[in-house]
């Protein structure tokens, strides 16, 4: 039998860090079934359309309502329906009303919070450390979703009729929310710590990779999205497979891209299915240069007005 001091010993740092995990997964998870989750810290106006959008009777002039108490946002909105990659009509609008509408009201809160998290990401004030883990996050979705989106496109243009559920504007959003459990997992460290608790940065650093799979679902879940969203966030199936090409299988195809091309060690253990298709898209982008692919990222980043 272990003694305690034994799980400091190098092969018993498995033992640590699952112990750990277990601690800080209890304390995600109890935070968010009791309603007291350490949420981003999301303008008031988000969490509002949020709150709006899980109710039937909720209409486009409501959430347009809401979004002119912020006219920042509301600018993002109508910059957004107007982008290359939601303005499927290629007609320019003016108003949030028609934006809101053109939109609709469940895409409308995935861009405000996508946006929201992004700015939070990349403007937090917290240990070196963790603000750069955050800094990467974002830089990390962006590519994610921005992936998501050529696999989307690649789909579609090969095989459209059996591919109509597939739309770029939402692999754009699921990719970009795909982490968003991150920033509840960096608070509850900084909490734990204020408490009194001590926990070295590295060890925490090995946890908050091992939990963002599981609080960026129960975040999501907790704000309403819809299973494509938990399905990506959890990297795995919450429901019966319905479609030959979910949403998943382009997250998982884009995260392999990802990691060929960053020569991740882990992709000899990353599991991916795909069809013919789907093995062109992967060894055409996978071959494309790094000039090119990233052209191809921030062009569509562009696109898309986020």
């Amino acid at each position: 039998m272990n003694h305690l001091s034994f799980f400091w010993l190098p092969e018993n740092n498995a033992l640590l860090v699952k112990g750990i995990e277990s601690e800080f997964n209890a304390l995600v998870e109890n935070a968010i079934t009791s309603g007291k989750i350490t949420l981003p810290p999301i303008p008031d106006v988000v969490l509002k359309i949020q709150r709006l959008c899980t109710r039937d009777c909720t209409t486009v002039l409501d959430i347009a309502d809401c979004l002119f108490e912020d006219p920042s946002l509301a600018a993002i909105v109508i910059r957004v329906a107007n982008s290359v990659i939601f303005n499927r009509r290629n007609i320019t609008c003016t108003d949030i009303v028609t934006a809101v509408s053109r939109l609709g009201i469940l895409r409308v809160r995935d861009i405000v919070t996508a946006q929201a998290i992004e700015q939070l990401k990349n403007s937090v004030n917290l240990s070196r450390g963790c603000n750069k883990i955050l800094v990467d996050s974002a830089h990390t979705s962006r590519e994610l979703a921005a992936t998501m989106v050529m696999v989307v496109k690649g789909f579609k243009e090969t095989n459209p009729r059996n591919n109509e559920h597939l739309e770029t504007d939402k692999a754009l959003l699921v990719g970009l929310l795909a982490d968003i459990g991150l920033f509840c997992i960096v608070s509850e460290y900084h909490s734990y710590l204020e408490r009194g608790n001590y926990l070295d940065e590295d060890i925490a650093f090995q946890v908050f990779d091992n939990l963002c799979t599981s609080a960026s679902e129960l975040v999501l879940k907790h704000w309403g999205f819809d299973h494509d969203f938990l399905e990506v966030a959890s990297n795995q199936l919450t429901r019966a497979k319905d479609v030959d090409v979910s949403y998943l299988d382009i997250a998982r195809i884009a995260n392999h891209i990802l990691m060929f091309r960053r020569q991740d060690d882990r992709i000899e253990e990353h599991v991916v299915e795909f069809d013919v298709t789907g093995a062109d898209i992967l060894y055409k982008l996978s071959n494309l240069s790094d000039i090119e692919f990233n052209s191809k990222i921030n062009e569509l980043m562009s696109a898309s007005g986020l």
